[in-house]
């Protein structure tokens, strides 16, 4: 078996595609709340990952220096985008054409990234490449809690066993594997420009403060919008039912992840298994496509 760097793997984007036709709006039989919960992934993705993109552009030149690192991002950028497309796919088919619409809410995801979290500072005084910093620094929290929820979507059992719909899954076991994969880059990156302990517990409070909030909107939002459920809130219950069930990470995953970032000694390299995600992607029925070129 061939020996893995866990913190410096090739990075390469997968020009991967999804055919929606024969996804239903509730992926997880019987469990529409538990879907909804999950697709709030795809509301905040493709915005998000453009902005990483667009943030990743202006960091490029602070970078030049570390030839290795220079090209890591460049695969990070790539992979990134891809990323993007393929979710946004979600949102424009499995959802809308069953019905769904996102874009009152993904256009308010979109005005958040491009204007709250844009080129400039929100903060009078505040420096444009302090911002950029403090922004990098945001992406790098970010990064931390997409690549353990990669490692626990690859290992997420119980939805394979509640019967959820497979080129689903195989969208976010091929992202989440690649998440695992690049890891590494946005701490290298931030390490790199700025590196402080005390500005790094900032920038990831703002993700940690935002991330619930997030997946109670999004779901919330989802479940009043989808033409079957008829106004349904998700409750406390759901979620816990959920959980209980193993198709949706518990707050004590969450905080248990938290605590391990905020670890002074931290690096990404040593959580997670870049093993696993490259295991699965050389199974993964859209990898397998994209290595072949076909669609």
């Amino acid at each position: 078996m061939t020996e893995i760097d866990e913190r410096h793997p090739v990075i390469t984007p997968r020009r991967v595609k999804f055919d929606w036709a024969d996804t239903p709006l509730h992926w997880i039989p019987g469990e529409p709340v538990a879907t909804h919960f999950i697709n709030v992934l795809h509301l905040l993705l493709p915005a998000g990952e453009r902005w990483f993109v667009h943030v990743y552009k202006q960091a490029l030149p602070l970078v030049e220096d570390d030839e290795r690192l220079y090209r890591e991002v460049k695969g990070f950028m790539g992979q990134e985008a891809v990323h993007a497309y393929s979710h946004q796919g979600v949102l424009d088919r499995q959802m809308r054409e069953q019905g769904l619409d996102p874009r009152p809410l993904t256009r308010r995801i979109e005005w958040l990234f491009q204007n709250l979290l844009g080129d400039r500072p929100p903060i009078p005084g505040l420096s444009r490449r302090r911002w950029l910093t403090l922004r990098i620094g945001i992406i790098a929290g970010i990064e931390h809690y997409t690549a353990v929820l990669g490692q626990w979507i690859l290992d997420a059992r119980a939805l394979d066993d509640a019967g959820a719909d497979p080129t689903m899954l195989d969208l976010l076991r091929w992202h989440g594997a690649e998440e695992v994969e690049h890891r590494s880059v946005a701490f290298d990156v931030y390490d790199h420009v700025a590196g402080g302990y005390a500005q790094r517990v900032r920038s990831f409070a703002v993700g940690l403060v935002a991330m619930p909030l997030a997946v109670y909107v999004g779901a919330a939002y989802l479940c009043r919008a989808d033409p079957t459920l008829h106004g349904v809130r998700p409750r406390v219950r759901d979620y816990r039912r959920a959980v209980r069930r193993g198709l949706f990470p518990s707050n004590r995953f969450m905080i248990a992840a938290a605590r391990t970032y905020l670890a002074r000694d931290y690096h990404p390299s040593r959580e997670c298994s870049t093993r696993r995600a490259v295991d699965y992607l050389s199974t993964s029925p859209a990898a397998l496509a994209a290595g072949r070129g076909t669609s």
